[in-house]
């Protein structure tokens, strides 16, 4: 398998489709705003975002701070069908959420816009997903905890046409779930998750004569997983199928990439990348190297001069727009404060994933106090905060919050900037995944402090998602003039 995921940084459960010769793919989002980031490829391998599934108020709410952590959209599927590309996903923000059951929406131009929701009433669970057998009767799956369901719907209102029943139970491997159903001659397949989204993590597959089963299992059951492997991508699971044009097949799925010594840490998330598949006996056998390794140009440089924001930019329990301005011609964004300093409630962040074993990002903001940020939740980031002159980083780790370390007669016009600097390989039992140098940029980069980067780390703050870096005002109103994002070389 290729080591270079094709999505980099937290672009987890991806689903994906094909009309003709393009490929379009999405991914979870948890409680960033806009939510389900969607891709478009010709060849697989090159993916370029054109666009937010869910970018406005009517169609997502997610929740801030530590209550919003992790929680929000779940596991999306993307199809096409009838004219219409159609998304289904689940929103966990909270309780009443969960109970409206799936939402989905559907669009002609998958760049948008798409459609407010519909719900699915009476299918409560996660994880779900869309297709069509030859009569047009859509099939929706989804998964409880043990348990794959399924119940026939019109996708146009969300209403049930039959009663849900359980569809299949796995392998007997744990937490089935991510289900995806599809149709391959005489077959239907279920490819499902299994093992936990960790280390156990896998994909298993059964087929039936019918969308309804009875289903069998793979007799090579799981068909993808790297448990219990020194392989440099673990935790594979969570897969999705597609056609390509010329008869192939191929799978997307996620993974991470853990670093550091035992018991390892993966720190920008779980993300995709994609495989071969051939078929034995109607059977789906994964080629892992059915697809060249290119590595992804993730560099970026944003002056903001357009009139909307990049889709690239995203901000936890909020929607950017709310903070996040704009200049037009005059160029920069106009970036509103959020909290005060000291408070550990939610913060305007506008922010973008990292994805890179080894990066740097500079902000300029020129006018008002500002904070360059790597978060993964609001009990875990660290920070380089600028208050006029005084240059200060500031770390939080659970209830632990303290400034590292400052630096004065550092002015606006000095970027403020982070670097993810790689652990030299070798054995030492501490090593961290990475280590994260927090100053700002005078000529040269200059270091106000290094922190160890396994505290930002999942397998540290928990949850599902990875790290991102952004901007926020501090106190007052700020002017971002320039963000810049770049993967730095990793020796090997």
């Amino acid at each position: 398998m290729n080591v270079d995921p094709v999505l980099p940084g937290f672009f987890p459960d991806p689903s994906i489709c094909r009309v003709g010769d393009d490929h379009y793919l999405i991914a979870s989002s948890f409680e960033y705003f806009p939510g389900v980031p969607i891709f478009h490829s010709r060849d697989l391998t090159t993916w370029r975002q054109i666009g937010n599934v869910l970018d406005r108020p009517s169609q997502l709410t997610v929740a801030s701070g530590l209550d919003g952590a992790s929680k929000g959209i779940y596991a999306p599927t993307l199809r096409h069908h009838d004219g219409f590309f159609w998304m289904i996903t689940t929103n966990l923000t909270t309780m009443d959420e969960l109970r409206k059951g799936h939402l989905i929406v559907r669009a002609e131009d998958p760049a948008g816009p798409w459609s407010d929701p519909v719900h699915t009433s009476g299918a409560i669970g996660f994880d779900p997903d869309l297709s069509w057998d030859d009569e047009g009767t859509c099939h929706l799956t989804w998964a409880l905890p043990g348990s794959i369901m399924h119940a026939t719907v019109d996708p146009t209102t969300g209403k049930l046409l039959s009663e849900p029943g359980k569809l299949w139970s796995g392998t007997g491997l744990a937490s089935p779930e991510g289900p995806h159903l599809f149709r391959r001659g005489d077959w239907w397949y279920l490819v499902v998750a299994e093992g936990g989204t960790g280390p156990g993590h896998g994909v298993s597959v059964a087929r039936s004569r019918a969308a309804t089963g009875p289903f069998e299992a793979h007799p090579a059951n799981p068909i993808l997983s790297h448990r219990s492997t020194d392989h440099p991508v673990q935790n594979t699971g969570h897969a999705d199928f597609v056609e390509l044009a010329d008869g192939r097949w191929a799978m997307v799925h996620l993974g991470v990439r853990p670093r550091g010594a035992h018991p390892r840490w993966h720190v920008n998330g779980r993300e995709t990348f994609i495989t071969g598949v051939d078929w034995v006996d109607d059977w789906p056998v994964v080629v892992e190297d059915a697809f060249g390794g290119i590595a992804p140009d993730t560099s970026f440089a944003d002056e903001f001069a357009g009139a909307a924001l990049h889709p690239r930019w995203i901000s936890p329990g909020t929607r950017p727009a709310g903070f996040a301005t704009p200049r037009g011609p005059e160029g920069g964004v106009a970036l509103r404060a959020g909290r005060a300093h000291g408070e550990r409630e939610a913060r305007h962040l506008l922010a973008v994933r990292t994805c890179d074993e080894s990066w740097q990002a500079e902000a300029t903001v020129p006018v008002g106090d500002a904070a360059l940020v790597v978060r993964v939740d609001d009990a875990h980031w660290a920070a380089v905060e600028r208050r006029g002159t005084v240059v200060s980083v500031r770390m939080v780790i659970g209830p632990l919050d303290q400034v590292l370390a400052t630096a004065s007669e550092v002015h606006s016009d000095r970027p403020l900037a982070v670097r993810a600097v790689p652990v030299p390989s070798g054995f030492a039992p501490r090593n961290p995944p990475d280590r994260l140098q927090l100053g700002y940029v005078d000529g040269d980069f200059h270091c106000v402090a290094e922190v160890d980067g396994r505290y930002l780390s999942t397998e540290v703050a928990g949850g599902f998602t990875g790290r991102v870096v952004g901007v926020e005002a501090l106190g007052g109103d700020a002017v971002l003039t320039r963000f810049a994002y770049e993967a730095l070389p990793v020796p090997r």
